[in-house]
């Protein structure tokens, strides 16, 4: 390793036993208290991620607050998770993974949690929201998305931002206009739009998978399964790949009527870049979660706004 790999492992490390410690804290404030109005909080975590996710959901749940919590077991949690889960989070409703059929979608790879989602807009308004995330200020947009029953997703990044909504077209002229520019699935779906039916119509937008939500709709997981086997006949086991139900969950988004991508200066994915002065939500990414503190400052200031 490099000095600057060095550097950084200590880094990565030292952050992460700084969130550890910070994180303990979520234990002392006190139960949400779930509102049966039409609106799901989802998640799906495992025992890893148990205290994070509760900093999230409650941080959430504080700023808007609306909504009951219904959870995907990835298979870990444990019998004093799920009594943890109980106290802290109302009863929520928790659905094993392995007994969510996925078809025609993929297996894995996160597709058990938007299938889930989608099964689940009928009647409800649902938002999906990561583990790691941190609902720092008001959340008014997220409000009047659920008022006005319209979708909204995260923008990956600030780049991302700046194109929002665009037609399958225009996604694989933009960004592919030579085919693929990487491996990952993500370039090979994009690459492969300008090929779909109604390509010049049909809508794309590149989101993030981890603070998504669905308004309610009749199409259910009809939309979602038309383009999985369109993917499917173009892209064959590249389309069963990570990051796959991303892109879907990114799909259905920008094809509900009248989508809304979350102002990027009070909405934010955490890269390697200065963080905004007063940002209302952050996605801590894993290869970034850890640098400069941010992760651990923000989880205090949320669990010290749930105890006041």
């Amino acid at each position: 390793m490099t000095l600057m790999e060095i550097i950084t492992a200590i880094g990565r490390k030292a952050g992460a036993w700084a969130h550890d410690r910070a994180v303990q804290g979520i234990l002392d404030t006190p139960p949400i208290v779930a509102q049966d109005d039409g609106v799901i909080l989802f998640s799906m975590i495992g025992t890893a991620v148990l205290l994070p996710y509760l900093v999230a959901v409650k941080s959430l749940h504080h700023h808007l607050p609306r909504g009951k919590i219904v959870l995907l077991d990835d298979g870990t949690l444990t019998v004093g998770d799920k009594q943890l889960l109980a106290r802290h989070c109302d009863n929520p409703e928790i659905i094993g993974k392995q007994h969510v059929d996925t078809s025609p979608c993929p297996r894995d790879n996160c597709w058990e949690r938007l299938i889930s989602i989608l099964d689940r807009r009928h009647d409800h308004y649902v938002i999906q929201l990561d583990s790691d995330t941190v609902t720092t200020g008001p959340v008014p947009e997220i409000a009047a998305a659920i008022t006005a029953n319209r979708s909204f997703t995260l923008a990956g990044g600030l780049d991302e931002a700046q194109h929002g909504f665009k037609s399958a077209s225009e996604i694989s002229r933009i960004f592919h206009a030579n085919g693929p520019t990487t491996d990952h699935v993500q370039a090979h779906a994009e690459a492969a739009m300008k090929t779909l039916p109604e390509a010049d119509s049909r809508r794309y937008i590149r989101g993030c998978a981890g603070f998504a939500g669905f308004a309610k709709s009749a199409e259910g997981r009809a939309t979602v399964s038309r383009f999985s086997d369109e993917m499917d006949e173009r892209l064959g086991d590249i389309w069963r790949q990570w990051g796959s139900e991303q892109v879907a969950s990114n799909w259905v988004v920008a094809n509900d009527p009248d989508p809304i991508q979350l102002p990027y200066d009070r909405y934010i994915n955490h890269w390697d870049e200065p963080m905004p002065k007063s940002p209302a939500f952050v996605h801590y990414i894993g290869t970034y979660r850890y640098r400069w503190g941010n992760y651990s400052r923000t989880t205090r200031e949320a669990i010290a706004a749930l105890k006041a």
